[in-house]
Formats: structure tokens, sequence, C-alpha cells
């Protein structure tokens, strides 16, 4: 709260605080040093300044010791013998479109900050023409928050408001610190407690403990003098003396700015400010809208109230955001070291991992090397034993031929030259080249892993969050549900798709019902009256995220349903909002309904609302493939009972069973009802049955089917409860 209680322009708390038109506050102090006095020969500022009327005349110019350009005449006192011509609203601001405001933007600022007015020098013989009378001079104020400048009258700044409220919050305020800082100087406590009493002989403070203990009411302490400490509101200076109270003790009511003896007792509604009743006599606010001022005064009150309350409301959600910062601050904290150990890991793993594939690499190299060395070696040996062998044979062949026996000689020259012929031929082509070359024919490739490393970076994917179910979105209809999801706020990971999961509706597996990138789904063709679990969980390139939390659905007790148009026969014409159901051909043509049954109970009515030439309408059940262009029950894909104005007949596949007495005219009810739990079907003809169940040991999934022609007309009636009591059957005939 401290810094409301600062001035804009001293930085200091409050000193005589005065109203400004703009509903700023500003030292008393402070609005001399900033205030501006131009005179009305002036022109340098012609648009910043214009009063609606002429100024009053001068008072006395300043004396000879006066500064030009100074602050003088800008009280009451000095302005207290102008004149007194009927001025409107001098107090107010002033624009070209007379809106109350200027549009001087202030070019130099204070010593705290603020931009200010700059003062404009008053031109030669200013003071001489100013004191002659012939050119009054006019001040103006500009607000050091808002920049808006306001003209004074003559009463100067007191022609302000005095902000008595603002004064009293900041001697009140000055008091309770006062009063927090005044600690027991004797206590041993850690931190001391707060002062009872000062001693005004020895000048210390006391708490009530201490005082009791060090500074007892006896003895020499007897005479000493014990008052408040500084800063409550009985000591010396801290409120507890007669400024700002009455006599009595009471707080002074305060008077009225322009009569000083007269109190304030109305509110000006015009010029929203408190005035008094010879404000209102004599005043400007004579033609004013005025109210009591006790009664604006709660008013204003609990419009201040009422607006506390919703900054309040903001003040609570921003310190819970606060609160939400500095998780998120800890959160961060906590990632940023997580990640970063993460990261360590990996590039650990990845000079692991190029560790081994090194010692790898070189064990190939070595395998190689001594491959290459062990071949040459080889190569070596082989051919140092040929040529051992054949040196020696060159040898002891040149010391035969050294000799001069020719008969020795021709009994192993045959030999010799065979000899020699077979070494010879040992060193065929290819015998002197090496086997192995020196280079090594091992290329390692480490481009790509280099680029690989140096494109090495973080990137955002991660395993997508738990999506939100949408509680409020998901709902049932008849046997369809529908459910809605969000991903969480604040979630960067990307989603490329969802899985929503379903059960069985009887507590069972569940299954996959939708895969794709929408976030609503609806999905139809359930058992009614059953209880189904939903999930659902999201999917990126990184793999699939956890589950959300279950949902549980209920699909209606009953069935509400219409015909099917998409699925009916051509000929078939329907009306009221698909329930009424006729047809254009003289044939008879099948219509379905829009529900599908495959357990449970249910029960539906069809009204014959037209009955003319004694047709045959079918009435029953049918599989989607059923055949539409003839009676309903002639294929195998449906389970009906037809009926004419007398009889009625089961009939599936052709096949005509269990003829019972009890026909249909118009304003006939025939109910169908089927319960797929005991696996069959009955009918109804006005509430009596028709026999015994028409068919046994049928399963699968159904719907409510008809078939009709343009002699018939009937209306359907579904969400009916399953009857409990219905008339004794019909037994067929023999």
């Amino acid at each position: 709260m401290e810094e409301e209680l600062k001035c804009p322009v001293c930085g200091s708390l409050f000193r005589e605080p005065i109203i400004l038109p703009c509903s700023h506050n500003v030292c008393l102090p402070c609005a001399r040093t900033i205030a501006v006095q131009t005179p009305e020969s002036e022109q340098h500022l012609p648009t910043l300044l214009h009063p609606r009327s002429p100024a009053p005349p001068a008072a006395a110019a300043p004396g000879p010791g006066a500064p030009a350009g100074s602050a003088a005449c800008l009280d009451s006192e000095c302005g207290a013998s102008g004149g007194g011509g009927d001025h409107a609203d001098k107090l107010s601001l002033h624009s070209e479109t007379d809106s109350g405001y200027g549009s001087y933007t202030p070019s130099l600022k204070s010593p705290n900050g603020v931009r200010v007015l700059p003062l404009v020098p008053a031109p030669p013989g200013a003071a001489a023409t100013a004191a002659r009378g012939a050119g009054p001079a006019s001040s103006s104020l500009t607000c050091p928050q808002c920049h808006r400048s306001a003209s004074l009258d003559q009463r100067g700044l007191r022609g302000f408001q005095r902000n008595r409220l603002l004064e009293a919050i900041v001697q009140r305020y000055q008091q309770g610190r006062a009063a927090a800082a005044a600690k027991c100087q004797l206590c041993d406590r850690s931190p001391p407690e707060p002062a009872a009493v000062l001693c005004e002989q020895c000048e210390v403070l006391y708490c009530a403990a201490c005082q009791l203990r060090c500074h007892p009411a006896r003895g020499p302490f007897a005479k000493h003098r014990l008052a408040p400490p500084p800063g409550h509101p009985g000591a010396p200076g801290g409120g507890g003396g007669d400024g700002g109270k009455g006599a009595g003790g009471g707080r002074k009511l305060p008077t009225c700015a322009e009569h000083d003896l007269e109190n304030y007792s109305m509110y000006c509604v015009s010029c929203r400010s408190p005035v008094c009743y010879q404000c209102l006599e004599e005043g400007k606010h004579g033609k004013h809208d005025v109210k009591a001022l006790g009664a604006m005064w709660k008013q204003h009150k609990a419009q201040l109230s009422q607006a506390l309350n919703g900054v309040s409301d903001k003040a609570k959600e921003a310190k819970e955001f606060l609160v939400q910062l500095k998780n998120l601050l800890q959160q961060i904290q906590e990632n940023g070291l997580d990640y970063e150990a993460c990261l360590v890991a990996q590039c650990d793993a990845l000079v692991d991992a190029l560790t081994r594939q090194k010692a790898k690499l070189l064990t190939k190299v070595t395998k190689e090397r001594e491959h290459k060395l062990k071949v040459v070696w080889d190569q070596i040996n082989h051919c140092t034993l040929k040529l051992r062998q054949s040196t020696g044979l060159m040898e002891y062949c040149l010391e035969v031929i050294k000799e001069n026996d020719p008969s020795g000689f021709l009994q192993i020259s045959d030999a010799l030259i065979k000899r020699v012929q077979v070494s010879q031929e040992q060193w065929v082509k290819g015998a002197l080249e090496p086997k192995v070359s020196a280079e090594f024919d091992l290329t390692l490739d480490s481009e790509p892993l280099l680029q690989s490393i140096h494109q090495l970076d973080f990137i955002q994917m991660k395993l997508p969050p738990v999506p939100l179910l949408q509680l409020e979105k998901c709902c049932t209809r008849n046997n369809s549900v529908t459910l809605a999801w969000r991903m969480p706020p604040l979630s960067h990971n990307p989603v490329e798709g969802y899985i929503l999961e379903l059960d069985d509706g009887d507590g069972g597996q569940f299954r996959e019902v939708y895969v794709g990138k929408e976030t609503l789904c609806t999905i139809d063709g359930l058992h009614f009256n059953s209880t189904y679990n939903a999930r659902v969980k999201a999917f990126n390139s990184s793999g699939v995220g956890p589950y959300s939390k279950t949902v549980i659905l209920q699909t209606s007790d009953v069935a509400w349903f219409t015909f099917d148009p998409s699925s009916a026969h051509r000929d078939i014409v329907l009306s009221n909002d698909n329930q009424t159901a006729t047809c254009n051909s003289y044939d008879d043509r099948v219509v379905l309904g829009t529900a599908a049954f495959s357990k449970g109970v249910h029960y539906w009515e069809l009204h014959v609302d037209r009955y003319d030439n004694h047709p045959d309408p079918a009435f029953g059940i049918a599989r989607i493939n059923v055949v539409k262009d003839m009676m309903l029950g002639k294929d195998d894909k449906a389970w009906a009972m037809y009926v004419d104005n007398n009889r009625s007949w089961f009939m599936h596949c052709n096949s005509h069973t269990n003829r019972t007495e009890g026909g249909v005219s118009k304003g006939a009810t025939v109910g169908v009802l089927l319960d797929l739990n005991k696996h069959n079907l009955t009918f109804y003809i006005n509430g009596q049955q028709q026999g015994p169940p028409a068919f046994e040991n049928i399963e699968g999934v159904f719907m409510p089917a008809l078939s009709l022609n343009r002699n018939v007309q009937v209306t359907l009636h579904t969400g009916l409860e399953v009857p409990q009591c219905v008339k004794q059957p019909k037994l067929p005939n023999n």
C-alpha cells in the first residue's frame, strides 16, 4: 500500500495532499514547485491554457525582489485580492473542444522522473506591464502522472480540494509503522516483544514483562513518567493530541473550502464534490443536481466495496497464479536437471557404443593383418624351399658339366635334363607373384555418422500426455454414446491421433471403436439399458500415451426411434418427423426403423391411421438386408405378423402359421414385443396378445420393420414401457 501513499513528484509520503481535477493527488508543497505562471500577453502556448472567460484583474504585481516567473500569487494568500468577476468553472481543465483536458506533453522531468511543465521565461518588460495592470497573469498546473493541465483561479492552489481521507490514511500508516518499529530494549527474546511503555526519564522502551521486572512502580522509579511508545495513539505526536480533533476529542468536521464557517452537508453530482448549504444558495451549484452527503457516502462506499470484490477475486487468482509460477520454476529446475542427466546418459551411451564398435572394427583389422601376414610367410617359406632346391640342382648340374667323362655324363644326362625341366615347370606363371596385397581392402564410411553427430539435436517428440475427457460434452442418446476429449493445456508434445476404446456393456474386455484425429466421436448400435466404460489415449511417432480416466455411460432404458428414410423403399412416403408411414404403390413395400436391437426387451406400437379396402399390412422385425419390395416375412430376413380386418398370421420364409381371430381397422393399435433375453417375438392388437409368442430362438441384430401399401397409413409410437399386464392371448385356429 505504501506506493499508493507516495507523492509522484517528491516520492515521499503525501504532505497536505490536494486533489487535482484529473483525480490524481499531489503534495501541496510539490504543487507549488510544478505550477507555472504565464502572462496573458505571452503567446508561446496558444492552445495549452485558454480560460473559458476573461481572467479576473490581477492582484498587485510582485515586488521588486520577486523573481520573474516565480510561483508567487499561486496560493490563496496571494490571490485573495484578485477580482471577483463571475468565472464559470475556473478550476476545470481546458482544451480546444472544451472537454476539460489539455493535450500538451511536457518536455522536462522532475528529480523524481515525472515530466513537468517547463517554466516559460517572461518577456522583457512583463513585470512592469503586470504592475500597471495591463496584462494579468494566468497560472496553470500540469498533473505529474497524466500530464493534463489545469488552470488556477484567483485562489491559486487553495482552490483545489484537500484530500483529508488520504491525509488521515498516511497518518495512520506512519503511526502503525512507528508502532511496529517500537520494540522492547531489554528483552532477551528474539525477536524482542513490542514495546508497551516509554520511560521519559530512562529513555528506555519496555514491554509489559520487562517493565514489571526492570522498572517497577516503586522506590526511585515511582516518580518516573511512563508514556506510550512512539506511534501509539496515546503517544505525543502519535494521533493522541488535538491535531485533527476537536476540543471534545472527536474528529473535526471538514469545512467548505469557499465558506470556512460552513460544514459540508450535500454532494454535487454534477461537479462530483461535497458542498455546503451556502454553496447551494449563493454559489455555482445552485442549479446542479445535489444529493444528501450521507446517502451519497453510503452509495459510493457500496460501489467501491463491490468494485473491490472483483479486484479481490483477481488478486486471489493472481496469488494462485504466482504459486503456480513458483511451482513451475521448481518443476523447470527439476526437469532441467533430469534432462541434463538424461543427456549425459545418452551421450555416454553413444560413446560406449562407439567404443564397442571401435573394438569390433579393430578386431577385424587385426584379423585381416594376421591373415595377410600368414599368407605372405607361407609364400616366403614355400618359395625359399623351392629356391634352395633349384639352386642345389643348378650347382650340381654345373659340376656335372665340368666333368670330361663323356660316357659318365651320358649315363646321367637324361635324368638331369628331366629334373631340370621339372624344376623349371615348378616356377609356373604367378608363382613369383605375391598372393596378397599390402593394401587393406577395408574402408570405414564414417561420414554418415559424423553428419548424424553434427545433426544431433533435441526434438520435441515425447509420448503424448493423458487426454482429458470433457464430461460436459459426453452424453448418451438411445443406444448411442458421444464422447469428447481434449489435450491438457500447455501440452507441446505432438499428437497424430487418438484411440477410443469401449467395453461390451457387460464389464467385458475393451475394444477399439475409433482411431483418428477427431476429438469428438459418436458410437451407434449399442445395447439399450446397458452400462458402457470408455477410455481414450493419444499416439504419435514416439508411441502410445497413457489412457485417460474411464467414463461410465448408461444407454437409454427404452428405445426411441423413427422410420428410416435412408433405407426405406422408394415408394414409401414418410411424414410427421418420420413417424408416420404410407405408400404410393398398391404392392407391399418395406420400411425399417432407425434402431437396431441385439439384446434386452423392447416394445413399440403402431397406430392404424387409415385402413381402406382390407389390405394386409405386416408388422415385425427384420435384418438390415431384408428384401423391401414384397410383404414382410416372405424371405428369411424377416419375422412378421400380417393381418387383415378379421384374422392375423405369423410369417417367416413365406411360411404362414398360427392363424388367430382378430383383425385391424382404422384406429387399431398393433404392439410388437421383442424379448431378446428369451429370444422370442410377441404381437398385440388393441392390447390383446395374438396367440403364443410368434417365434422362438431368434438371435442376432434386428430392426423394427413394417410392410404396407397405399391403402394403409400407420404412426409409430416408441419409448414405451414393456406392458406388464396383457389380456389372455387368443388361441390360434386349428
